[in-house]
C-alpha cells in the first residue's frame, strides 16, 4: 500500500489531466446504466403494453447511449494513456538521476544487468499501475457504486440477495493478495538474475567462442530461464484457482436473484421487464467485481516491481557533498597531499595503512607495486569514489571532502587501463571531455593525442561508429581517443593507468608522445605496469600492502636494491 501511495504522488503535476480522466470515466459509467432501463421499457411498455410508438424513440435512445458511452470511453483511454506516459517518464528520469548520484560502491556490488532490470523492466511493470491498474480500478469502482444505487432503487430485497457473495469475495481477495505478493517478488528477482546473466554472457561472447563454451552457457541460461518460468507458474497456478472460483461465487448471486425474482413475477410483485432490468444490472455488477480481482492480480506484480524501483530512489550515496560545500573561484594548481590515510572495503582487510605523501603541482608521480598493493585504491580516494576511513586527502590545502564532488572531478582527468568508449562516434567520445567543444577543438585534442592520423583513415572519419565499448578500435587506438578526451577536458590533475596489453612499438611510441603532451604542466599519477617506461617521471612511489615502502627516481631505487629492484629484475629476467 505504501508503494502504491508513493506511485500515486507522481500524479500531482498532472491533476487536471487526472480529473479529466476521472470525469470521462464517470460519464462512461453513467451512460452504461441507461441501456438496461431502456430494455425494461421495450419489454413492459412496447411489447406487453403494445405502445409501439415508443419503439423508435427507445431505439434512438439506445443508439445515443451506446455511441456517447464509447466516445467517452475513447476519451478516457486517450487521457489516461497521456497521464500514464507522463508519469512513467518522470519516474524513469528520477530513477536514472538517482543512479547517477549513487557511489561507485553501489555498482561494484551489483551486476550491470541487475541494475538495468530495475531501470527498464521494473519501471515498465510500474507502468501497468497506470495503464490497467488505476484506470481499471477507477472504472470498476464507479460502475459498482452506480449499479449498487440502481439495484437498491429498483428492489431492496433483491439487492440484498445480490450482496450475499460479497463477503466471500472480499476475504478471498485478501488471502490471494497476501499469497501472490511474495510470488511476484520472486518473479522480479529471477527476472533480474536472468537479465544480469544475459548482459554478462553477451559482453563475454568472444571468450565463450574462444573457449568453445557455447553448450555450457546454454545450460546456464536454461537453469536461470527455468527458475524464472517456474516462479511465474506458481503465481499463474494460484490465479487459475482463484479467478474461476470468484466467478463461480459471483454467479451464485445471479442464481439467487433469478430464483427469488421469478417467484416475485409469478406473484405479480415484479414485471418481467423489471426482472430483466435487474438481471441486466446484476450482470454489470459482477463484471467490475471480477475486473477488480484481475486488477488486483496485476497490481501485485506491479507493486513488487515498484518496491525494487523505490529501493534505488531511497538508496543514499555513500559519498556525497558536505552541507554548504562551495567550489573555489579559481582553477586548482594541483598540489596533492595524503595525510595519514587509511582505507578498507572490509574492516578485517585493510587496503591502505597510514599513507602520508605530498605531491607538488605539475609533478609526475609513478605508482608501482605488486598486484593488490593499493595503487588504484589510493587514486580512488583522491577521486572520492570512496571516502577515506582515517586521515584526509588534500587538494591545494583543502580536504577533498569539503569540495563539491562535481568540482573535484572536473579538476581530474582519468585514463583507465582499459579505456571505456561509449557506443557512438569517435567525435562524440572525444567531445565527452567538453560537451561544448567544436570540431576544431576536438581535432586539436586528437592531434595532440596522436589519434588524428588513424581517425581520418576510418570509414567515416570522426563520424565513424565505433561500437559498444569501442570494439571496432584496437587497444592502442582506444587509449589515444581516451587521452584526447582528457586533453579536451584540460584538468590540472591527470591519472593514467598504463595498459599492460601487448602493443606494437610504433603504437607504444605514439602513446608515450601523447602521454607527454597530456602530462605537461599537470600533476600526474601513472599506475605503471611496465617499469621500463618510468625514466621520465619525477618520482616513483613503491606501494606494498597498503603502504609506501620506497620513493625516489628510477636510478635511485635500483641502486637501493629494495622491492623496486626485485620488481624490475623479475620483469626483465631472461
Amino acid at each position: 500500500m505504501i508503494s502504491l501511495l508513493r506511485v500515486l504522488r507522481y500524479l500531482r503535476p498532472y491533476r487536471l489531466l487526472a480529473v479529466t480522466t476521472l470525469l470521462c470515466a464517470a460519464l462512461t459509467t453513467a451512460l452504461e446504466l441507461v441501456p438496461p432501463w431502456l430494455i425494461k421499457i421495450v419489454i413492459d411498455d412496447v411489447i406487453q403494453a403494445r405502445q409501439t410508438a415508443l419503439l423508435p424513440w427507445v431505439m434512438a435512445g439506445l443508439l445515443l447511449a451506446y455511441g456517447f458511452k464509447n466516445l467517452s470511453a475513447s476519451l478516457r483511454i486517450r487521457f489516461n494513456n497521456m497521464l500514464e506516459q507522463r508519469v512513467v517518464h518522470d519516474l524513469r528520469e528520477q530513477v536514472f538521476a538517482a543512479l547517477q548520484r549513487l557511489s561507485v560502491n553501489y555498482y561494484e556490488n551489483r551486476s550491470t544487468g541487475e541494475v538495468m532490470s530495475r531501470v527498464s523492466s521494473d519501471t515498465e511493470h510500474v507502468e501497468r499501475i497506470f495503464i490497467d491498474g488505476l484506470e481499471g480500478m477507477l472504472t470498476a469502482m464507479l460502475t459498482l457504486i452506480g449499479i449498487t444505487i440502481m439495484l437498491f432503487a429498483l428492489n431492496w430485497k433483491l439487492a440484498l440477495l445480490s450482496m450475499l457473495p460479497i463477503p466471500i469475495l472480499v476475504v478471498s481477495a485478501m488471502l490471494f493478495t497476501s499469497r501472490v505478493h511474495g510470488y511476484y517478488h520472486a518473479i522480479r528477482r529471477h527476472a533480474a538474475d536472468l537479465n544480469a546473466y544475459l548482459q554478462d554472457a553477451l559482453s563475454g561472447i568472444r571468450e565463450t567462442m574462444g573457449f568453445n563454451r557455447q553448450a555450457y552457457e546454454e545450460r546456464r541460461f536454461g537453469v536461470l530461464s527455468r527458475q524464472y518460468s517456474e516462479s511465474n507458474l506458481k503465481a499463474m497456478c494460484l490465479w487459475s484457482v482463484y479467478s474461476p472460483s470468484m466467478i463461480f461465487v459471483g454467479s451464485l448471486g445471479t442464481v439467487l436473484i433469478l430464483w427469488y425474482g421469478a417467484q416475485e413475477v409469478l406473484q405479480g410483485v415484479l414485471t418481467v421487464g423489471e426482472l430483466v432490468m435487474f438481471l441486466s444490472y446484476l450482470a454489470l455488477f459482477y463484471v467490475p467485481i471480477n475486473q477488480i480481482h484481475s486488477v488486483n492480480h496485476m497490481l501485485q506484480h506491479a507493486l513488487a516491481a515498484s518496491e525494487r524501483v523505490f529501493d534505488i530512489l531511497d538508496q543514499p550515496p555513500d559519498v556525497q557533498d558536505q552541507p554548504g560545500a562551495v567550489p573555489p573561484k579559481e582553477r586548482l594548481e594541483g598540489a596533492v597531499r595524503f595525510e595519514d590515510v587509511s582505507f578498507h572495503y572490509r574492516p578485517d582487510v585493510p587496503i591502505l595503512c597510514h599513507v602520508t605523501v605530498a605531491i607538488k603541482p605539475g609533478e609526475r608521480i609513478a605508482l608501482v607495486g605488486p598486484s593488490g598493493a593499493g595503487k588504484s585504491t589510493l587514486l580512488k580516494v583522491l577521486l572520492r569514489f570512496y571516502d577515506v576511513c582515517e586521515g584526509r586527502v588534500m587538494l591545494d590545502g583543502v580536504d577533498v571532502r569539503d569540495l563539491p564532488l562535481a568540482f573535484l572531478r572536473s579538476q581530474i582527468g582519468f585514463v583507465q587501463q582499459e579505456p571505456f568508449l561509449f557506443n557512438g562516434t569517435v567525435r562524440e567520445n572525444i567531445a565527452y571531455g567538453d560537451l561544448a567543444a567544436d570540431q576544431v577543438q576536438i581535432e586539436a585534442a586528437a592531434r595532440a593525442a596522436r589519434a588524428h592520423e588513424f581517425i581520418v583513415e576510418l570509414p567515416n572519419g570522426y563520424e565513424t561508429w565505433i561500437g559498444e565499448r569501442g570494439v571496432k578500435l584496437s587497444v592502442g587506438q582506444k587509449q589515444r581517443v581516451s587521452i584526447a578526451r582528457v586533453l579536451l577536458k584540460n584538468p590540472p590533475i591527470v591519472i593514467f593507468d598504463e595498459a599492460t596489453s601487448n602493443i606494437d612499438t610504433e603504437t607504444e611510441v605514439k602513446i608515450r608522445e601523447a602521454l607527454h603532451v597530456l602530462t605537461e604542466g599537470r600533476t600526474t599519477f601513472i599506475i605503471a605496469h611496465r617499469l621500463s617506461t618510468l625514466h621520465d617521471v619525477d618520482r616513483i612511489l613503491v606501494v606494498d600492502r597498503g603502504r609506501i615502502v620506497e620513493e625516489g627516481s628510477h636510478e635511485t631505487l635500483l641502486a637501493r636494491g629494495g622491492l623496486y629492484t626485485g620488481l624490475y629484475d623479475a620483469q626483465f629476467q631472461v
